[in-house]
């Protein structure tokens, strides 16, 4: 049975079928005889169809067809057809443009389908007829999910003939197997009323693959709205299990009880739910912005990402005399400089990795005195480390060739740390060791990503408010008011009105935002990079804003294009041993701006 249900517009172009009850719909009830063979364009040798509405036979077609091809002798034996009867009929090329203009604006309806569509597809694609994107309703696949083995032993065309007092009894050939189709059909529909399916929609869903919890639940998608917003499907308890976002809330919960849902957690969580609640939203951005907050303040257990935001972690650089990186959960008001967030413990881990290979900041985890000396390690023994526990260095010097690469980065220019890393690279690179290329390499991703992102994100939130706007054609224009990075107001202004009433509104009743410490301030940073998602997008107009909309001259930015080059080539599967810097297009030269 075909698998989707692409919109198929009535003759008068203004009524979708799936939306109509099974009473008011046309079918088309076919059956074809074929030679036997696979569908190649070719080997249907009769053509049989009966269209009906509300029980009522509109008109038939019946045509034998000439194969051009031998017949085999036991289809003539199981169909009665023969050679000579099908010599003088007319080729199938020459019956599709009839039998096309009979199906136009009807449901298909076939017992095993897609033997029967696939044999029609391929001679429409042989003989240069565009196929229609027709519904098609497969009796056989209905009558699997309507009646049980104690009812019928099998789902033939014969047997459930037999079993609905079918007026015609199927005999291998296609009007008579037709007829007997039309009346297993109504039998069928008399059944799915029992099943509360009474639309074309829900026929052809529920002739699919759909577990019995799917069918049984999907009630809980009834009387949803058709808008942008979030929806919560919730337990006996009402705890929140799942929370989802779309633009039309009524369409994407009802996908989640049909056949296209094959997630197992998704089945366990529809089999754990008892309704589901939705929350209309202004736009998507909305919409968004809320299911995260939702998903951050419940954790639902089915829901994957964005669950736990508060284990974000970042790197300081901490306010002391010889300062060093540390990884810490938490941001504080104080004159340390902060990188991040980072996802986990590692990522942050392996940009500090970086750092250390770029300018010589201390990795002992002491707090140094400017006074009282302290044992130096086995790092500044290697002369990996400028001891300054030993005062082998000045804090002016230390803070000069250690601290201060990595403090501007984070507001300004990372160059500093850039070229040192791809300095080493390209060193390691031409001694071939390969392997600890690549790990510098990977390191090298792991900053400057931290970086790009963590500037593009203080560039916004840096602002104290931010209006803007984007044209949507359906329902006028989507307007935000985002306050040091947080959505504070959503709103829509309705088509062929002017906006300025719904924006006065939306700036008067926005949340009032407090920032907090660091690059994000007052919203998570998926939050916020939803939102700069939506503010850079080519349709969207800047309204109104408090302060400039700015980044660094010589910031993160401009090394974008080299990010993304090593994030390729670190993604390529390559020899272990000379790993990914070997290619000329991957070495350190390369990678350079």
């Amino acid at each position: 049975m075909q698998g989707t249900l692409d919109t198929l517009l009535s003759a008068d172009g203004t009524v979708d079928p799936a939306a109509l009850s099974l009473r008011d719909t046309t079918f088309v009830v076919l059956d074809l005889e074929t030679t036997g063979g696979a569908p190649d364009g070719g080997g249907i040798t009769e053509i049989g169809a009966v269209k009906v509405r509300a029980g009522e036979r509109l008109g038939e077609f019946g045509t034998l067809v000439n194969p051009g091809e031998r017949l085999p002798p036991f289809i003539t034996v199981l169909t009665g057809i023969t050679e000579a009867m099908l010599a003088p009929a007319p080729p199938i090329e020459q019956v599709l443009p009839t039998l096309l203009e009979f199906l136009r604006g009807a449901v298909l309806v076939a017992h095993n389908a897609p033997y029967d569509v696939g044999f029609l597809k391929a001679a429409c694609a042989r003989h240069g007829y565009a196929w229609p994107q027709l519904r098609v309703v497969d009796t056989a696949a209905l009558a699997r999910r309507a009646l049980t083995r104690d009812e019928v032993p099998n789902r033939k065309l014969g047997t459930l003939a037999q079993f609905f007092g079918a007026t015609v009894q199927p005999t291998h050939r296609a009007l008579d197997d037709a007829k007997a189709t039309v009346d297993v059909l109504h039998g069928l529909i008399e059944r799915l009323g029992s099943f509360k399916v009474y639309s074309l929609g829900d026929a052809i869903e529920f002739g699919k693959a759909v577990t019995p919890a799917q069918r049984r639940k999907r009630h809980l998608a009834d009387d949803l709205p058709h808008a942008p917003g979030v929806y919560v499907f919730r337990a006996a308890d009402d705890r929140p299990l799942y929370v989802g976002t779309s633009v039309d809330i009524a369409k994407r919960v009802r996908s989640y009880f049909t056949a296209s849902e094959k997630r197992a957690r998704m089945s366990e969580m529809i089999n754990a739910a008892t309704r589901v609640e939705a929350v209309e939203c202004a736009h998507s951005l909305e919409a968004e912005v809320r299911e995260l907050r939702l998903i951050a303040a419940h954790a639902p257990p089915y829901n994957r990402r964005s669950k736990y935001p508060e284990r974000v972690v970042w790197l300081k650089l901490t306010a002391e005399a010889y300062p060093r990186l540390s990884v810490v959960r938490q941001l504080a008001e104080d004159d340390a400089a902060y990188l991040g967030p980072f996802s986990s413990r590692r990522t942050a881990e392996l940009a500090a990795a970086a750092v250390y290979d770029a300018v010589p900041l201390r990795q002992c985890t002491h707090k140094l005195s400017i006074k009282t000396k302290t044992p130096a390690c086995a790092l500044a023994e290697l002369g990996k480390c400028p001891a300054p526990c030993e005062h082998h260095i000045t804090p002016d010097q230390y803070a000069v060739s250690a601290a201060d690469p990595f403090r501007t980065a984070t507001y300004g220019d990372p160059e500093p740390l850039v070229e040192a890393l791809l300095t080493r690279i390209e060193s390691l690179s031409q001694r071939q060791r390969y392997e600890e290329a690549a790990v510098v390499r990977s390191r090298l991703v792991a900053l400057l990503r931290a970086i790009v992102r963590m500037q593009k994100l203080r560039a916004v939130t840096s602002i104290a408010e931010l209006v803007a706007a984007r044209r949507n054609d359906e329902y006028g224009w989507e307007i935000i008011v985002v306050r040091h990075g947080r959505l504070a107001a959503a709103a829509t202004s309705p088509p062929r009105l002017h906006p300025r009433p719904t924006l006065d509104l939306a700036m008067a009743t926005a949340e009032t935002v407090l920032p907090g410490p660091g690059p994000v301030p007052a919203a998570t940073a998926e939050e916020t990079e939803r939102i700069l998602a939506w503010l850079d997008r080519p349709d969207t107009r800047l309204v109104e804003t408090s302060g400039d909309w700015v980044s660094p001259a010589r910031g993160a930015a401009r090394f974008t294009t080299l990010l993304t080059r090593a994030e390729a080539a670190g993604s390529r599967r390559e020899s272990p041993v000379r790993s990914s810097v070997t290619d000329r297009s991957d070495d350190a030269r390369s990678l350079r701006l």
